[in-house]
């Protein structure tokens, strides 16, 4: 007997059908002498719903009421979940995050776990019964319903896991794992039998949405099994583990484990800037203070005392926020300067442990690019990522052609 924690995003409940489905499976898994808990979102695109009927009435609603309102989507997908099981004669209670204690601090809409009480689930699944939990909320000191962020149901699934100890956390969605890319950009993207949670920490980070990164940081802390599935299909999806449970041979196949794209990027590049100490503070001090992220930075070397060029990146959303600080307080605080922008380009990254131990993988993906005819605007590396910067327009060329040449073609799998 096992203990799973399923997790199940609105799209899998986002009807009554959708619902008595989900039901069945877990029903399924029940029969089959496992204990269950079962964390779901709301339904699909009620809480949008909600938000716009929130900013009808105010355009600035407060973040305390915001949570108050959102938390009630996943409170009746719970309670519709847990009637489809009696229905089925599957014993099964329902809880809200705070009722199930879920407990966290104060910031409301983006609120963190600081503990779980466990005793009242643990007596629930002794008794035969199935969990269902509300995701994405829990509660504060002062008793206020919090919630997580969007998103937040698969963090509450992971951080049930890591409370209960369960065997695995299982993530059902629309997708049936984790692909080498986004199959509908590539064709013959192939889904991963395994991924370790480094590389699956990269690939959230630069673009893939199959999970919230901050479930998989969950997860890598408190070293919870995580699995991918789709609610719509059978098969094993993608087993998440850390680095060092895969087994030796597993680590030396794959050079490559995905590639992620984004073309949610701008860059900004101030010309003619003093070299000197402090000065890429000042530069990014003001952005910081407006809370903006800043994601890759490139500074031109100069001869001592000559000046230089100072190029980063940022959210396109931010771009035109950026480029007004830039243009109002930088270049006057630095006494001169000229600013270029561009927010039609796209970020490509590679992913994979097997950077580690294999030489070339840089100027294999340069090479490729140059035979497509594709210029690369900037560089990022680190231990397991290689990101580039390239015109948005050229975006799905270079992942079709750099997802061929690195061998995670369907094709190319099957074949070896």
């Amino acid at each position: 007997m096992a203990l799973y924690v399923q997790k199940f995003g609105g799209t899998s409940v986002g009807s009554v059908e959708r619902i008595k489905a989900v039901a069945e499976k877990v029903k399924g898994f029940r029969d089959d002498g496992h204990q269950v808990v079962v964390v779901v979102s709301a339904m699909s695109g009620e809480t949008n719903r909600l938000i716009a009927m929130a900013n009808e009435i105010n355009d600035e609603p407060t973040p305390r009421e915001m949570d108050m309102l959102v938390s009630t989507g996943e409170q009746v997908t719970i309670s519709l979940l847990a009637l489809a099981l009696h229905k089925l004669g599957v014993p099964a209670t329902s809880y809200t995050g705070s009722q199930v204690g879920i407990l966290t601090d104060s910031a409301h809409t983006k609120a963190r776990i600081q503990r779980i009480e466990t005793e009242e689930m643990r007596e629930d699944l002794d008794e035969g019964k199935v969990v269902v939990v509300a995701g994405f909320q829990g509660v504060d000191e002062e008793g206020n319903i919090t919630t997580l962020g969007r998103g937040g149901s698969d963090t509450t699934g992971v951080a049930l896991a890591a409370a209960l100890g369960a065997d695995e956390c299982q993530i059902y969605t629309d997708v049936d794992g984790v692909y080498t890319t986004d199959p509908r950009v590539c064709s013959k993207a192939q889904r991963l039998d395994t991924i370790t949670v480094e590389e699956m920490l990269e690939l959230a980070s630069l673009g893939s949405k199959v999970l919230q990164i901050r479930s998989v940081e969950f997860a890598g802390k408190y070293n919870v099994p995580l699995r991918v599935l789709s609610s719509f299909q059978d098969g094993p999806g993608t087993l998440i583990v850390a680095e060092s449970d895969q087994d030796e041979d597993s680590m030396e196949e794959p050079l490559i484990s995905g590639i992620a794209f984004t073309a949610n990027e701008a860059k900004l590049t101030l010309l003619h800037t003093p070299d000197v100490p402090g000065v890429a503070s000042r530069i990014l001090g003001p952005i910081a203070d407006a809370n903006i992220e800043v994601d890759m930075i490139v500074q031109n070397v100069a001869p001592a005392g000559d000046y230089t060029d100072f190029t980063f990146t940022v959210a396109k959303g931010d771009y035109k926020k950026t480029l007004k600080i830039l243009e109002e307080q930088v270049i006057p605080d630095l006494g001169g300067g000229e600013v270029n922008g561009d927010d039609n380009i796209a970020k490509v990254s590679l992913v994979g442990v097997g950077m580690r131990s294999h030489a070339g993988v840089a100027s294999k993906m340069f090479r490729v690019l140059a035979d497509e005819n594709i210029n690369i605007r900037m560089v990022s590396t680190s231990e397991i990522k290689i990101s580039v910067v390239i015109d948005e327009k050229q975006m799905e060329l270079a992942v079709r052609a750099l997802h061929t040449a690195f061998g995670l073609d369907k094709s190319d799998i099957e074949s070896e």
